[in-house]
């Protein structure tokens, strides 16, 4: 395989899981065939393609690595070095519906849906706060720990991109167009349909309806 340069990669895509990494795949504009050097003390393979022009490196977990933050931590870490022109790195993977339809408007986000995690600062508050630096008091809020450290804030340029497509108000035609795009849409990553999602109150497992 032909070597690829490291060097020439400034997005990095951490997909924990398998089928993270296979539709990822699919979302690449141009796989680059070949692979990096590897030596001593690297511990990853990476993929390799391309989106809109940017050289992307796409990331995993080993097989049989123990799924959490520690092991994200680790898989981060090791990308950042054998990557040293990053401008930045997204984590995108498959998470669990959180809808709440008792409050207002409605929040109405389904397992399927696709989840921005951008929050800017809103005063004095930071943005995003690991959960392991905090606690929930009850009625009286959430409490910081560790002298109110909070994560990084989203480097300016993704912020940038992501307020010009709420600017322009097309955001889920061109995720949409995208997703149609994907060549095994219809029988690797099927859309069950609204009407097959079940929710279930906390309280009792029990299913409610929409």
């Amino acid at each position: 395989m032909p070597p690829l340069d490291p060097n020439l990669y400034t997005v990095a895509w951490i997909a924990p899981l398998e089928i993270e990494v296979q539709a990822a795949k699919h979302m690449l504009d141009k796989v680059h065939s070949g692979g990096f050097p590897v030596g001593p003390g690297d511990d990853y393979l990476f993929h390799a393609g391309e989106i809109h022009g940017h050289n992307v490196v796409i990331a995993t977990f080993a097989a049989g690595q123990r799924y959490g933050t520690s092991s994200a931590t680790a898989l981060a870490i090791h990308v950042k070095k054998f990557f040293p022109n990053l401008w930045f790195g997204l984590l995108v993977g498959v998470a669990a519906g959180l809808p709440n339809l008792s409050c207002s408007p409605k929040r109405d986000i389904r397992l399927g849906d696709v989840l921005i995690a951008y929050s800017p600062p809103g005063g004095d508050h930071p943005a995003i706060i690991p959960y392991g630096l905090g606690k929930q008091k009850g009625g009286s809020g959430f409490e910081l720990l560790c002298n109110g450290h909070s994560l990084r804030q989203t480097e300016r340029i993704v912020g940038s991109a992501i307020a010009n497509i709420k600017a322009e108000r097309r955001e889920t035609q061109m995720i949409l167009g995208y997703y149609r795009d994907i060549p095994e849409t219809a029988t690797k990553f099927p859309d069950p349909g609204q009407e097959n999602d079940f929710l279930y109150l906390s309280a009792d497992n029990l299913p409610i309806s929409r």
